[in-house]
């Protein structure tokens, strides 16, 4: 009986899983949803309620900004003006090229030094290769020095064992090592 006192309903614990698991996952996706939803109503209410703006801007100073308008009027006012957006254009178009140039030069010093790099490679695996035309070189004289040498070691014991039949004909008996 002590040990059902101490020890939690199974659906209890069931239930209270389940709503942490609510609770976070309403902590987790919430304000990204609220936020998302906010701006959607935001814009629909702006984009009704608000007439285009229609502004003379030949008449108005590019420098001083009638107390009226806004600066998000103001920067409307420069977008239909030809001269403004030639101007913007050039200025675009000059950035553009000046960022061509750059990226050009970027990739014609990076191809210097793959060059620079493949050169040494080049050398590195030249000097490799002669390094390994000694060694087999070195290899292939000792090699036949070895041969050489096998060959008098077999010519010398052939003559040992002549001479040690010769000697043996004649009497000779090797001596015992006590």
């Amino acid at each position: 009986m002590a040990g059902s006192e101490n020890s939690c309903n199974p659906r209890i614990l069931k239930g209270v899983v389940i709503l942490l698991a609510l609770c976070l996952g309403g902590y987790i996706v919430g304000p990204p949803l609220y936020w998302h939803l906010a701006e959607g109503l935001a814009s629909a209410s702006s984009s009704s309620s608000c007439p285009p703006c229609l502004c003379d801007c030949a008449s108005q100073p590019l420098l001083s900004i009638p107390s009226g308008l806004s600066n998000a009027s103001f920067e409307d006012c420069g977008k239909h003006d030809e001269q403004v957006n030639e101007e913007m254009e050039r200025n675009f178009t000059d950035l553009l090229s000046e960022e061509l140039k750059l990226r050009e030069a970027e990739s014609l010093e990076n191809q210097r030094h793959a060059d620079m790099a493949l050169l040494e490679a080049k050398k590195m695996a030249s000097q490799y290769q002669k390094e390994a035309d000694k060694c087999n070189s070195g290899m292939e004289t000792c090699e036949e020095a070895r041969e050489k040498a096998e060959a008098a070691l077999l010519a010398q014991k052939r003559l040992s064992t002549m001479w040690e039949m010769r000697a043996r004909q004649r009497g000779w008996k090797e001596k015992s090592q006590s």
